[in-house]
């Protein structure tokens, strides 16, 4: 494989999107070659952000081919409103594709990480329109605590001390309001994601959701379904290796019409 085609000269463009319900979202496009139809959106993990260097790094290795998009969720870094850790952020993403859509890319896929995968399980099977969707390292249910992370994870957008913890340390504002309405979980929503071909990826060295929770979204899931189990992989974008977003790229290639 040829150096440009793994280190393609990407050009970045910054947007700040609306969502339906009123939220700033910062985001950046990283362009190619001129007149691709192709793009793919990456949607981080919890505290996660486009700024990070390891969704920067699976940006690069997916555009050589594609568009990529990133983002930070609501109540992240540079966006508005408030973190609901994993329900209204199913509107940022919409925010994004709609955006893509309207700079004229036709065919649009979008991979998510941890909080970012269940979102983009739930984008998939209640929007659709998204050509693939890639769920990396996501819970198959909502309030998961058999993990001491997602205990702490539970201690921290739960309390006050935690969210002041997550607002001056992490820059990520968390809502004080719990859900009203409870949406469907992963392993709830996942067979209505089909048509849309679903690949669910996570490792078995992840430390926040055991692997029962990848194949409970699989299992849940229609064809055209794939699930791919990790051997020492850890959790979400950090976990992501450069031979493992090249085996995703290829995934990504043979479903996305390319120029």
């Amino acid at each position: 494989m040829s150096d440009a085609l793994d280190h393609p000269q990407l050009t970045s463009h910054r947007y700040r999107l609306t969502t339906a319900d009123g939220v700033g979202i910062d985001s950046v496009l990283l362009r190619g070659a001129p007149g691709r139809t192709a793009a793919v959106v990456l949607a981080n993990g919890f505290t996660g952000s486009h700024r990070s260097p390891h969704i920067r790094a699976i940006a690069e290795s997916f555009g050589s081919i594609a568009d990529v998009m990133t983002f930070d969720f609501r109540g992240h870094h540079g966006s508005g409103g408030h973190s609901t850790v994993g329900n209204a952020e199913i509107h940022d993403l919409e925010a994004v594709v709609s955006h893509l859509r309207g700079l004229g890319y036709t065919s649009i896929a979008a991979v998510g990480f941890s909080m970012g995968a269940a979102v983009v399980v739930r984008h998939a099977a209640v929007y659709g329109g998204v050509a693939a969707a890639v769920s990396i390292s996501a819970p198959s249910r909502w309030y998961y605590r058999g993990t001491r992370r997602m205990r702490l994870i539970h201690l921290g957008v739960g309390r006050t001390a935690g969210r002041f913890f997550l607002r001056s340390f992490r820059k990520v504002r968390v809502t004080d309001h719990s859900w009203q309405d409870r949406p469907a979980e992963p392993r709830e929503i996942a067979g209505e994601v089909s048509p849309t071909p679903l690949l669910v990826v996570h490792g078995e060295a992840d430390t926040y959701f055991p692997t029962s929770h990848a194949t409970a979204i699989y299992e849940a899931a229609a064809e055209p379904r794939e699930l791919w189990l990790v051997p020492g992989m850890g959790h979400a974008e950090r976990a992501v290796s450069p031979e493992l977003a090249l085996r995703l790229r290829s995934w990504l290639r043979e479903r996305l019409p390319l120029d």
